[in-house]
């Protein structure tokens, strides 16, 4: 059997690389010699190494070396909002909600915790030889630090939003939770991906070539990857599936040795994104190379350490080309070694091959805690942004008589975790926050209407039978071991439907058959509800076919028109690689048109729409076929059409209705935006979500959410998806008016800004200067304000409208003022020029600092801020 590659991390820079020692080294082995440094014992045990054995070590699923004590050790493991794809854990929230807490040390929180889950899972499933499975390891890729350039983008939800400066202070403080601040071990390794041009879109991510201006590039796309290596200490970058240029990312010189490890010093791994080394040389992708061997050569010498292969997708690349690669002389077995060597330092600094390892205070029991449950809701708590707030609706005052809970997110497990998620013990829908916060209340849930199509809802069992005559209930199920359905079933029984709950680690496949009764005549649609793929058969149609790849499913259904009373044969697919928990075969029925929705609103006291997206249908390269969708990304930013009739219908009934949106990224709602009181942005707010939206709505809470991204009218206001350059693009480029601009978010309390005091009216070039205000809480209750600093450049090519540099969450009790100070060095009074060269340019520099941006549209509430002026004098260029 051809076995896939792995490797990992290192300490040790590509400058000055000796050859190393014979394979076949007799002294006593370093490995496990603690004494020695991390370097001395990586070397040693490569020089002891075939050239087929170090093949192997360099790919994502690194196998054993039984005669040098080197256990398994499988690199791939998700940790985006949590610990992903490996059962139980405690889900954050999505990443873009947390950007939405501009709170960098709570970021941090999260990141320690998430790292001390990781511990917990290593310790719980590790192997026996020492080393670790799928999902199992300490190498985590996270985060994605990608600048979410375009709102149509279907990944943008696992990023921190549009601008350089956030999205690196947050990379920053999660990485820096991650890695722990232990002067000898890593807690785990953090992943900044993907570096470095990347943003869709999906269907075309395997092929495209993208030209970033240099302005673009030095201004945009590489700031927070910068900031993550020279400040962060991020430990591993992962290369893009996309060419930049010409040059595939994985195999770009100019990005992984130019900019990344000679200009930055970096000093880690770079691991391929899945399935990006075989994008070198595929003919159907980049066709870089024309051989494998020569492609994994490029990638190599270019700075690439470590292959993920994308088995789902067959985009593997074996040990064999690689050690081909040498043999033939294209690839320098140096060259090996030295990604071999940062690799194993990475691994030995982890603790992986000393007696005992580190971190002990963390069991195997450490994950899914009650602690972190609180600080996964009170990170939910923070992200949550209230978009608008009309009469003030919000919060509720008493306890609402009959609160109806409408929309197809309400009860959604889907809507609270995103994509890339572990899974919660005890998932909060909001429909579930709604009843435990208000118990009291007689609360009215009608699903209404699915995301882009008609409300699903589970097949009930009593349309079922396991025979033609229906003498007999259930379903016939069948289980096979691997995802096939290959060979005999390992299980056969009677079922009362086509749901399972998977609690293992197995890939199994099964499949499920009988007679399905209609109970009505019309159009019925059909879904397997699972987390990896399905197919559905009623009477000889094959209705729907998700079989897909595995990880992340769309929500694709299929259509059969049935007649009252006559039975189907019915057959249902699917397999589970164990990663997550169930499934379940759901319908919408012809009779599902809303009326039973708008009935429950005209009996209610209070309404919550709860709609959006999901990451079943924005996300990861998918199968969508609704309007408004294409590969999971967009082409249009409106509300769904099917959730759009229903809001309208509900508000018609007169009724207050609050709007709580759940997505990864911006909605035109505009329609909303007119006509209903108050909208709230809950984001995918993770496992406790449902108490955050609840609290918010109760007033337990004061929401100062801010928007980490810019929520544009229509796709009208901007440039072609596919159009890399960011010229019309963001609030740093965009000069039309936004439906919400960046850095928006209403309070219910009030907050003033005394005038803001400088150290000096005039800084030098290479100086800095101080900057302080007194902000505070003029408004009825205690309240968090998010204090947002904004520099602009008037008349200077190539600057922005104006530029986030630095900003701080902070609490003020109510009558309460706090000083808060920030500093202004070089880089951020810089301006990128058409040439990629940064420089500080002499003369007046305008400054803002408020709790958002200075300039709010017409109708939308100003943020409360005040205007600074500073010169500069003289100029500078900057390193890259």
């Amino acid at each position: 059997m051809i076995r896939k590659l792995t490797t990992a991390l290192a300490l040790l820079g590509s400058a000055a690389w000796a050859p190393l020692a014979s394979a076949q080294t007799a002294a006593p082995r370093l490995l496990n010699d603690t004494s020695a440094t991390p370097e001395q014992r990586a070397r040693d045990t490569i020089a002891r190494m075939t050239l087929e054995e170090k093949a192997h070590q360099l790919g994502h699923t690194a196998p054993a070396i039984p005669r040098l004590g080197v256990p398994q050790y499988n690199w791939w493991n998700e940790g985006l909002h949590g610990v992903a794809r490996a059962g139980i854990a405690t889900v954050f929230p999505q990443a873009i909600g947390m950007a939405a807490s501009w709170d960098a040390p709570l970021l941090r929180q999260v990141g320690d915790a998430v790292s001390t889950e990781f511990r917990a899972k290593f310790i719980e499933r590790r192997h026996p030889d020492g080393g670790s499975d799928f999902y199992r390891g300490l190498t985590v890729w996270s985060p994605n630090i990608n600048i979410f350039r375009d709102p149509r983008w279907g990944r943008g939800q696992e990023t921190y939003g549009e601008d350089p400066i956030l999205s690196g202070r947050l990379g920053i403080a999660y990485i820096a939770g991650l890695q722990g601040n232990d002067p000898r071990f890593l807690k785990t390794v953090a992943t900044s991906k993907h570096f470095a041009v990347h943003s869709g879109p999906e269907s075309n991510r395997h092929r495209e070539d993208v030209h970033p201006t240099p302005h673009d590039l030095e201004d945009t796309y590489l700031p927070a990857f910068r900031a993550t290596v020279t400040e962060g200490k991020v430990e591993s970058i992962m290369c893009v599936y996309n060419a930049i240029d010409g040059v595939p990312g994985c195999a770009n010189s100019r990005l992984m040795e130019d900019i990344l490890r000679k200009s930055w010093g970096f000093k880690g791994y770079v691991v391929s994104d899945c399935g990006a080394a075989a994008n070198i040389y595929r003919p159907d992708s980049l066709h870089y190379t024309r051989t494998a061997a020569e492609g994994v050569a490029v990638g190599f010498k270019a700075g690439m350490d470590l292959i993920c292969g994308d088995y789902r997708n067959h985009m593997t690349t074996e040990p064999e080309n690689i050690v081909a690669a040498v043999k033939s002389g294209q690839l320098p077995e140096t060259v090996v070694d030295r990604s071999l060597q940062r690799l194993f330092e990475a691994r030995i600094r982890l603790g992986l091959f000393d007696p005992q390892l580190p971190f002990a205070d963390v069991t195997a029991k450490d994950y899914d805690t009650p602690e972190h449950h609180a600080l996964s809701r009170k990170m939910a708590e923070a992200s949550m942004v209230l978009l608008k707030n009309q009469g003030d609706l919000l919060p509720i005052r008493g306890e609402p008589g009959t609160i109806a809970v409408i929309g197809p997110n309400a009860d959604s497990f889907d809507a609270l975790v995103g994509n890339y998620y572990g899974t919660p013990s005890k998932p909060v829908t909001v429909l579930d926050g709604i009843r435990a916060r208000y118990p009291k209340a007689k609360i009215l849930h009608v699903q209404g209407t699915g995301l882009i199509g008609p409300a699903e809802l589970p097949v009930p069992d009593n349309v079922l039978c396991v025979d033609a005559a229906c003498r007999t209930p259930g379903l016939k199920a069948e289980f096979f071991k691997g995802v096939e359905l290959a060979g005999a079933a390992i299980e056969t029984r009677v079922d009362p439907n086509a749901r399972f709950e998977w609690r293992g680690d197995r890939a199994t496949s099964a499949r499920w058959t009988g007679t399905l009764v209609a109970p009505e005549s019309g159009e019925f649609g059909f879904r397997f509800a699972s987390e990896n793929g399905y197919r559905v058969w009623v009477g000889d149609k094959l209705v729907v076919d998700e079989w897909g790849v595995g990880d992340a499913p769309s929500i694709l259904s299929g259509t059969i028109t049935l007649e009252k009373g006559r039975k189907y044969p019915l057959r249902v697919e699917g397999f589970q690689r164990g990663q997550r928990s169930s499934q379940q075969l759901v319908w919408s029925v012809p009779s599902g048109d809303g009326d039973h929705a708008v009935a429950a609103a005209k009996r209610a006291d209070l309404v919550l729409f709860v709609g959006g997206l999901s990451a079943r249908i924005e996300g990861e390269e998918m199968k969508v076929t609704a309007p408004g969708f294409a590969g999971g990304d967009r082409t249009s930013l409106d509300l769904p059409a099917p959730q759009q009739k229903l809001l309208e219908r509900v508000h018609a009934t007169g009724k207050p209705v609050v709007l709580v949106l759940m997505n990864g990224s911006a909605l035109s709602v505009n329609w909303a935006d007119a006509h209903v009181p108050a909208i709230v942005e809950a984001w995918y707010p993770g496992g406790e979500g449902g108490h955050a939206v609840a609290g918010l709505i109760a007033g337990d809470f004061s929401p100062a959410g801010r928007l980490p991204v810019t929520f544009y009218k229509s796709t009208d206001q901007l440039p072609p998806f596919p159009d890399y350059h960011m010229a019309g693009r963001t609030y740093r480029y965009f000069t039309g008016d936004p439906l919400y601009p960046f850095g928006h978010g209403l309070s219910y309390t009030r907050f003033h800004y005394a005038p803001a005091r400088l150290s000096t009216p005039t800084v030098k070039a290479d100086g800095t200067v101080d900057i302080s205000v007194d902000v505070t809480n003029q408004g009825p209750r205690d309240g968090d304000e998010v204090v947002q600093l904004y520099v602009s450049h008037p008349g200077v090519p190539g600057a922005p409208v104006r530029a986030l540099q630095r900003f701080e969450r902070v609490h003020l009790k109510r009558g309460e003022t706090r000083k808060t100070a920030f500093t202004l060095d070089a880089r951020a009074l810089s301006v990128v020029g058409e040439d990629g060269v940064r420089r500080v340019f002499p003369g007046r520099v305008q400054l803002w600092i408020g709790g958002g941006q200075p300039e709010a549209r017409p109708g939308l509430p100003a943020a409360p801020g005040v205007a600074a002026q500073l010169e500069v004098a003289g100029s500078a260029v900057l390193p890259k």
